[in-house]
């Protein structure tokens, strides 16, 4: 164990040089070795400083009260505690400790000064908190008077919303009895009180741990699910919301300190899983209606899941595979045409396949895996009955479910012996529903290729025959899907076409009609599309498509409605028409070895080349494409997959291909929906999302593209395109786009350097391809007016300046703009900076006389601004050397020029700096300006 004065020692001197980590490391071994009280107390106060220093004002304090301890008149601790006590927002401690300060020193300034702040901020607050109570209390006198106008008391309920948002005023609704009185307006059972009391609670729960185990203890979770299960869909999404906000403070959204405190709200773990259970009771409970059901599976899929796989603990997925796997599978099995079935929405069985799906993702090994597909089979095999015929159909139609869910264990239950044979059963039954369920479930079944193979050698002419036999329209076309998908099982290859030439274009002309019939219900409509998916792989039914404008627009009307099963669907034909989907890159060698040794090699269709592409994207934007995706990318995140997220955002990049297109995109809000795909999914898909960001962030106005606090999002994911696994074109786009909003506010400015963008935009300014560095170098350009930017030119040891002179001295006109503009707004900020110019490399003056030829007025112009910032830097020596070079001359004859409006900017300049250099003396006035 060291010296503790010399640990000391060498502690201030790390505080002295900025090193707090340090500093704390060596007083920390200090306190351990001192014995002697008052030297102890020193090490505690100067520690104390540090982590003032680090906004670590728990532990600030504590030290500052252990060297007041020892010495009840160190002014120096009682002031950081003060500091510390301020930002913890204990403000009557901290004005107490001020207070002994300006005793002991009443002539000190600081102390005064912040006496006379603090001592406003308590009045203040005291003023708050009076008027705050009595305001809550005049809302519930309000809300509660059953005589009061309606619109007094809507006003009374929006004003309690917002107040519990911020953290004060949620206090003083806790405080002042708020949660019985919220629990009144419930019990009132009228919607807009129900939805007013719930939307506080969610306020008064988010990011407070302690209030949050509280109001759950209050309300009871029971009564939260009852609310959820009101007929209400309102309602339900609210109570969703209540359970998300504790759920969020309850594991990790709640930051504060609490101290002493911390005990009483430290395990939630209970609470956590009681929530969990009465929410899979929910899942199955015929009591509960479609939205209710749809908000408790909507919590389940987001809050069980691991949300990243680094996480190593998927104990809460294993125990709902325990508890609720089976409650799952019978809302996927359900079929609203039977009798007595659980309430659902059109969304309902979508959304717990995408559970059930997220579930079995989650899984990190084989026997958790197993365990979940044995819980399956068990259930199926339960449900399995010759006897009874609406057991059986749940049975094949929970099979519909995981084969949209978990695919793998879907397609292992149907490659079971009996399985297939008994859906071929099922097609052939008298009854319609049978029938119904059968063609889905082969429908779903037949997503692999070896599989679709199997069923067209047996399932083709069944289908067929349903789809001749049957006058039921909606049988009719799922069978028909059923024949759409078996059609299309080559993919876009022309090669490998299922059926003959011309039966895939009858089967989409088909589909196109029921699609535009508004007699045939949405459920049945939204089938028709789903054909479209898997037929649009054909180049001849993608043309076709996007010629027949009411058939898109009626596509494009269902994408809007509240059936949001359909966007998978939708968005899948997008992909399709645009040919947005992964291509790999053929290699003609790799085409002739394939040829010589007789395999197969996939064609593309005549009308997959680029011009038919181009056209049909033009269709597609005259149609409203843009507005459909808009809507569709504000669907529920459940139902919204990252794969959905991934197609919608290639769509988009698809869209904005052409510069003359984008204009549409943002009139049609194109530029707000990518944000939160650019943000959230798969990194293909924010890669696609981001780059189309990118292509209308650089010709767009950024105040009309992305209105608002949202242009400020958009950075983020510029920046990501900047990174060197992104390729060159993505780069450059997204230089682009940031110029463009560095030239639009300072405040974007700043947002940029925080998201950490100058290294990267400084790497791509030693570029070898021109256009890379051309648009890093106008990027920089437009963000030197910052003065965070500025610090960074000023700094030593680096090559930041050098560069800008040297690209300045590049041949290429645009380049030298860029430069030599950034370099005249540095030189004009910054006068150190004229001076380090002449520092960095000697081509200084060779570059500034260049420019000042140069044939370019825009870049003379800029020499000539970055000679008067030399001129006028307050350096006399600089300026007499630049007086003394070629560069008087230079200028005089640029100066002594004849007015000319093509080059009058430059002229100008030449003779401010003339005047300049008279003004110092350095030259005297000529006798003929002429």
């Amino acid at each position: 164990m060291g010296d503790p004065i010399q640990l000391k020692d060498e502690g201030n001197k790390h505080f002295q040089a900025g090193e707090t980590d340090k500093a704390i490391e060596c007083y920390t071994k200090a306190i351990k070795a001192c014995k002697d009280k008052k030297v102890l107390a020193v090490i505690y106060r100067n520690r104390s400083a540090c982590y003032l220093k680090q906004e670590n004002y728990a532990n600030a304090a504590s030290d500052a009260s252990k060297a007041i301890d020892v010495d009840a008149a160190d002014i120096k601790a009682l002031y950081r505690r003060c500091q510390a006590l301020e930002k913890l927002g204990k403000l009557d401690m901290a004005f107490k400790d001020v207070q002994r300060c300006a005793t002991i020193e009443p002539k000190n300034k600081t102390f005064l000064e912040t006496l006379r702040r603090l001592g406003a901020e308590i009045q203040a607050k005291l003023k708050t908190t009076f008027s705050t109570d009595s305001r809550v209390q005049n809302m519930f006198d309000i809300l509660l008077d059953e005589e009061m106008e309606t619109e007094k008391r809507e006003r009374a309920a929006n004003n309690l919303i917002v107040l519990s948002r911020e953290d004060a005023g949620a206090e003083r609704i806790f405080q002042n009895n708020g949660v019985p009185l919220l629990l009144n307006m419930i019990e009132s059972g009228k919607r807009e009180m129900i939805l007013a009391a719930v939307r506080t609670l969610s306020g008064m729960c988010t990011g407070h741990k302690a209030r949050a185990m509280a109001i759950i203890h209050m309300v009871g979770i029971d009564k939260m699910c009852s609310i959820m299960a009101v007929d209400n869909e309102e309602i339900a999404l609210a109570t969703c919301n209540l359970f998300q906000c504790i759920n969020d403070a309850l594991t990790g959204g709640d930051k504060r300190e609490y101290g002493k405190e911390e005990a009483l709200v430290l395990d939630a773990a209970k609470d956590l899983k009681t929530i969990l259970l009465s929410l899979l009771e929910m899942v199955a409970s015929k009591k509960v209606p479609g939205h209710g059901r749809d908000q408790a599976l909507n919590l389940l899929s987001r809050n069980v899941p691991r949300t990243t796989k680094k996480e190593k603990d998927n104990s809460k997925t294993l125990f709902t595979i325990d508890h609720g796997l089976k409650k799952i599978l019978k809302v996927c099995g359900q079929v609203p045409e039977l009798p007595d079935q659980l309430p659902m929405t059109e969304n309902t069985q979508l959304i717990a396949s995408v559970l059930l799906d997220k579930l079995y993702d989650d899984l990190m090994c084989d026997p958790e895996r197993n365990n979940f597909r044995d819980i399956c089979d068990e259930y199926i095999k339960s449900k399995i009955d010759p006897n009874d015929m609406d057991k059986t159909i749940h049975a094949v139609n929970t099979i519909s479910g995981l084969l949209q869910g978990p695919f793998d264990v879907g397609n292992a239950l149907v490659g079971r012996q009996g399985i297939m044979e008994m859906m071929v059963a099922l097609c052939g039954s008298e009854r319609e529903v049978d029938q119904m369920v059968a063609v889905e479930a082969l429908i779903h079944s037949s997503s692999k290729m070896s599989r679709a193979s199997f069923i067209i050698t047996n399932g083709v002419s069944l289908l067929k025959d349903i789809y001749k036999k049957t006058k039921n329209e909606r049988i009719k076309i799922r069978a028909l899907v059923g024949l759409c998908k078996l059609g299309s099982a080559g993919g876009d290859d022309y090669a490998l076409r299922q059926f003959a030439e011309g039966s895939t274009e009858k089967l989409a002309k088909q589909c196109r009609k029921w699609l535009c019939n508004p007699q045939i219900d949405t459920k049945t409509r939204k089938w028709a599309i789903e054909g479209l998916a898997y037929l649009t792989n054909d180049a001849d039914v993608k043309d076709d498509f996007v010629e027949d404008e009411p058939a898109l627009k009626a596509m494009f009307e269902l994408a809007k409605s509240t059936d949001k099963t359909i966007i998978y669907s939708v968005a899948c034909t997008l992909v399709n028409c645009t040919n947005s989907y992964e291509k790999k890159e053929i290699m003609p060698e790799l085409v002739q070895l394939a040829k010589f040794s007789k395999q197969h090699v996939p064609e593309q269709h005549p009308k997959d080349k680029k011009d038919f592409i181009d056209k049909r994207v033009k269709r597609l934007l005259k149609a409203g494409v843009t507005s459909a995706l808009a809507v569709m990318v504000k669907a529920d995140s459940t139902i919204l997959t990252n794969q959905t997220k991934e197609m919608l955002a290639r769509v988009f990049l698809a869209l904005s291909q052409d510069p003359k297109d984008r204009g549409i995109i943002v009139a049609q809000g194109g530029g707000k929906a990518l944000i939160p795909l650019a943000l959230e999914g798969t990194e293909a898909g924010k890669t696609r999302a981001s780059h189309a960001l990118a292509k209308i962030a650089a010709i767009s106005n950024p105040e009309i593209a992305f209105p608002g606090e949202r242009v400020y999002e958009v950075v983020r994911p510029l920046v990501s395109l900047l990174q060197t696994d992104k390729d060159g074109m993505q780069n450059y786009e997204a230089l682009r786009g940031l110029t463009n909003l560095a030239g639009f506010s300072e405040k974007l400015r700043v947002k940029i350097v925080k998201e950490k963008a100058l290294p990267e935009i400084e790497n791509y300014m030693f570029e070898e391809h021109d256009q890379i560095r051309q648009a890093a170098t106008e990027c920089m350009c437009n963000l030197v007016t910052c003065k965070q930017v500025q610090e960074r030119y000023l700094e030593d040891g680096n090559d930041k300046l050098k560069l800008i002179i040297l690209l300045c001295g590049e041949d290429d006109d645009n380049l030298q703009i860029a430069a030599a503009g950034a370099l005249a707004m540095l030189t004009a900020a910054e006068k150190k900076l004229c001076k380090k110019l002449t520092l960095v490399t000697t081509q200084w003056l060779e570059i500034l006389q260049r420019l000042c030829l140069h044939t370019n007025p825009n870049v003379q112009h800029r020499g000539l601004v970055v000679v008067y910032n030399l001129l006028n830097s307050d350096d006399s020596e600089l300026a007499k050397k630049l007086i003394e070079s070629e560069l008087l001359e230079i200028l005089s004859v640029i100066g002594k020029a004849e007015d000319n409006p093509k080059r009058q900017v430059a002229i100008d300049a030449a003779r401010t700096c003339l005047v300049k250099a008279m003004d110092l003396g350095l030259i005297k006035p000529f006798s003929n300006p002429s």
